[in-house]
């Protein structure tokens, strides 16, 4: 059976293509091309089908939302509502990052529910077995593609696989001089399994077997960053760089096995290194699609990291970031709720739209508000804003029915009195 990346290779513009095309305004040939070149990748796996979506090089950004329980909040329900309001505002993607409660039974609950593309992380839910029979380093080789395996065959269109941590690039880590050492779940895992067993990372060891599942159930790999710096003093050190390396062969690796891929980055990154880091993934990746968690541009915001996470979004994808993964106000602190979600959804919703608007794309919805707000058209306004029942919310305070403005200007707007003298001086019109 061909994969999508084979069918895009023969000169097949298939009826996925022609939906994705028709989406992002572009043309079927560029969407063929973009994913025979790996420069685009179209996360799909027949079990879930859901909506066509694509990320990568000429496209609109894209966004993610990370769901799911821990032990101490494995409310199902709580989790579908994070989902409904993930989608109301507009979430391209949703991962399942769920530790807590019965796994498997939320992550297929939350695949039934979801009509976009879907990841997952499978060592999570290995590593945290393991950790509750025994400990994460007790898992075994079987124990992880097993895992994978699994969440293949439930649906998953795309999964985060950290193939790039190695025992070389282990011992890079400990020259690193790092503060926060390892911050991703499932790069610390691996770590403490090299250290602990003294042997390879399967997942880079058994890369081909890894091939040959992503081929049989067609789902995306998301070439996992886990070395990415968790903190502003760690970025961008040879500990993050020698796995990106590495990742990039990994890439190559995939393409010639006709499999999909993205790869992850960083991570916390200060604002003067991100379009470094873009460009040197790009530059060794060969332009696959990239996926950042943030970049966080700060340490000092817990509470605020969604706008934190935001700043650094706009800037990546305007150096050619191509997936957003969101922060809500709760990162580094707890679980979020509802209300973190969405916050989290809009301030990386903005972020993208930022991006795209630095990339030639989206412009036509700044111009609608542009013309609206000259002819104080407040529901045409609402109707394009991000959120809408916000803005309502604000426009409210201190209006009365009849009022043209808002409680800001009152009778003295300054759209309203230019407008009023242009109309009577119709030469300046």
């Amino acid at each position: 059976m061909s994969t999508i990346m084979e069918e895009a290779r023969r000169g097949e513009i298939t009826p996925l293509m022609k939906k994705i095309a028709e989406k992002e305004k572009v043309s079927p040939e560029f969407i063929r091309n973009g994913i025979a070149s790996g420069r685009v990748c179209a996360p799909h796996n027949p079990v879930h089908d859901a909506a066509p979506a694509a990320i990568g090089e000429g496209l609109s950004v894209k966004i993610n939302v990370n769901l799911g329980t821990s032990r101490d909040m494995a409310d199902l329900d709580a989790e579908l509502e994070k989902l409904r309001i993930s989608l109301k505002y507009g979430t391209d993607a949703v991962m399942d990052l769920s530790t807590g409660g019965d796994i498997d039974a939320i992550r297929r609950r939350l695949l039934s529910e979801c009509p976009v593309m879907m990841g997952s992380v499978p060592i999570y839910q290995t590593g945290v077995s393991a950790a509750r029979r025994k400990a994460v380093v007790e898992m075994t080789e079987d124990d992880i593609f097993s895992g994978i395996e699994k969440h293949a065959k439930d649906g998953m269109d795309f999964m985060t696989v950290h193939c790039g941590i190695t025992r070389e690039s282990v011992r890079w880590l400990g020259k690193a001089g790092r503060i926060t050492d390892v911050v991703s779940r499932g790069g610390s895992f691996l770590t403490a399994w090299i250290l602990h067993n003294d042997e390879e990372n399967p997942l880079y060891k058994n890369f081909d077997y890894l091939l040959e599942l992503a081929r049989k159930y067609e789902f995306t790999l998301s070439l996992g960053d886990g070395f990415r710096p968790g903190c502003i003093d760690d970025a961008s050190d040879q500990a993050q760089i020698s796995e990106l390396m590495t990742l990039g062969h990994l890439v190559r690796r995939a393409r010639e096995a006709g499999v999909q891929n993205m790869v992850e980055g960083p991570g916390h990154v200060p604002l003067d290194q991100i379009p470094m880091n873009m460009k040197l993934e790009k530059r060794l990746c060969d332009n696959a699609p990239f996926y950042v968690l943030g970049p966080l541009v700060t340490d000092i915001a817990p509470g605020y990291d969604h706008i934190v996470g935001a700043i650094g979004g706009a800037v990546a994808a305007q150096n050619g970031a191509d997936f957003l993964c969101y922060l809500t106000p709760a990162e580094h602190l707890s679980l979020p709720d509802a209300d973190d979600v969405r916050e989290g959804v809009i301030a990386s919703k903005i972020a993208a739209h930022v991006g795209d608007l630095s990339r030639g794309i989206g412009r036509d919805l700044d111009t609608e508000m542009a013309k609206a707000r000259k002819k104080l058209d407040w529901n045409a306004m609402f109707g394009i804003c991000v959120d809408e029942e916000k803005a309502r919310r604000y426009r409210c305070r201190g209006c009365t029915d009849e009022s043209e403005g808002c409680s800001m200007c009152g009778d003295v707007c300054a759209i309203k009195i230019v407008d009023t003298y242009m109309k009577k001086r119709s030469g300046y019109r």
